[in-house]
């Protein structure tokens, strides 16, 4: 069975971070992650993340993205991205394909 995507450039992204993740430069990949935006414990929306992942720095170090391929910025996404950041401290990271 293969993978759904939204787009080209999604699923092209996917390659690339497995391609990543086989090179050590990415761990803990995962895709279309569920998280529910709430304010005063009203739940508002879910947001789902194209992908979330482990990005491993030169130093050893790691860090937690939460990745959308995006080909445009709706403004339902636009105030989600916000959302994400007030809610959760996650500013999610854009990757746009290359023209």
């Amino acid at each position: 069975m293969g993978l759904k995507f939204d787009s080209r450039w999604e699923a092209e992204r996917w390659g690339q971070l497995k391609a990543m993740e086989r090179a050590g430069v990415v761990d803990q990949l995962d895709r279309q992650v569920k998280y529910e935006l709430k304010v005063n414990d009203q739940k508002i929306c879910n947001y789902i993340a194209d992908f979330t992942y482990l990005l491993i720095e030169e130093d050893g170090s790691s860090r937690f993205i939460v990745e959308d391929a995006k080909g445009v910025l709706t403004p339902e996404f636009k105030l989600k991205k916000k959302l994400m950041l007030a809610i959760h401290n996650i500013d999610i990271l854009l990757s746009f394909k290359k023209k």
